[in-house]
């Protein structure tokens, strides 16, 4: 037999992805066969922490306990390959929405990964009741004018959640004195936030001794960031015809009366059930009542 012994990164027959833990693996391949006869397992290789981390533009200090705080989740996220991966596709979806409004309420785009660590931008509910992209509660949702009830959720309405986080973030920021507070005290509450600072008489994040989430979390944000942002550099290869287009094809409809049938609806605009509620996450029922409102409800083009 004809074989060849090399060793590199190797793109599955048919897959087109190469979406392995990072580095390299040897394999040896018959070539009159045209398959692989022995790969030998991955090299798993320490991430390179040599430079300087940041979030939101606030430097990561450079200490022996943060960088080793920082090895943890950069492992753990570099290392979850198929998270990792689903995330990278749906950010091409998602993240342009999300970087307009970051954007336009002057938020640090680096909050776009604070929806990643929340929720791996899904539509998705906690334990504890927290819902969307953004995971509010309910009480806070209503807080930031966010509709709740039966019917309509706009914790699932991700331009609307974004907006009110937008919101929460600045209130947080101003709170707490900066970013890296403000994405801490997002995770463990305000007032715990405040409770632990006065408790232990620190001014920063970094210098806390926190419960386990939240003692991970801003790093958590710091290597989601570095992941996602630099994906080949951590072994992750995808095309960009395998990233998950964003849905932005669509029209809006204003409606100002009530819909006894959103399946009747749909059918009217020549679409299915299930793709007025991938394209409206928000509503939550078969039917919408409307008491002096309205809503924009987007109708995909060409579906």
């Amino acid at each position: 037999m004809n074989f060849k012994f090399w060793t590199g990164l190797i793109i599955g027959l048919g897959m087109g992805v190469v979406a392995s833990a990072p580095h390299i693996r040897a394999t040896k391949v018959d070539e009159e066969n045209n398959k692989i006869v022995h790969s030998l397992p991955q090299i798993i290789e320490a991430v390179d922490l040599d430079q300087q981390f940041s979030f939101a533009g606030e430097v990561l200090p450079n200490n022996f306990d943060n960088i080793e705080r920082l090895d943890r989740e950069m492992l753990v996220n570099a290392y979850w390959q198929s998270s990792t991966l689903l995330n990278i596709k749906a950010a091409n979806r998602f993240f342009p929405v999300i970087e307009k409004i970051l954007a336009e309420q002057n938020v640090p785009d680096d909050f776009k990964y604070l929806a990643v660590a929340e929720s791996n931008l899904r539509n998705v509910t906690s334990s504890a009741k927290a819902k969307g992209f953004w995971q509010f509660r309910k009480l806070a949702a209503k807080e930031f004018k966010l509709e709740v009830n039966d019917e309509v959720d706009e914790r699932f309405h991700v331009e609307k959640a974004t907006r009110a986080a937008c919101k929460y973030l600045k209130q947080l920021h101003k709170r707490f004195g900066n970013w890296t507070n403000a994405a801490a005290a997002y995770n463990v509450g305000p007032t715990n936030f405040k409770r632990i600072l006065k408790n232990q008489g620190q001014t920063s994040f970094y210098d806390l001794n926190l419960n386990p989430e939240t003692s991970r979390y801003v790093f958590r944000l710091i290597a989601i960031k570095q992941i996602m942002s630099n994906p080949s550099h951590f072994g992750f290869y995808l095309d960009e015809s395998k990233k998950y287009a964003p849905l932005d094809n669509y029209y809006e409809v204003v409606v100002d009366k009530s819909i006894p049938s959103w399946s009747q609806f749909a059918k009217e605009h020549g679409i299915s059930y299930r793709i007025l509620k991938v394209y409206n996450p928000w509503l939550r029922d078969t039917k919408l009542t409307v008491i002096n409102n309205t809503y924009k409800v987007k109708i995909p083009r060409n579906s």
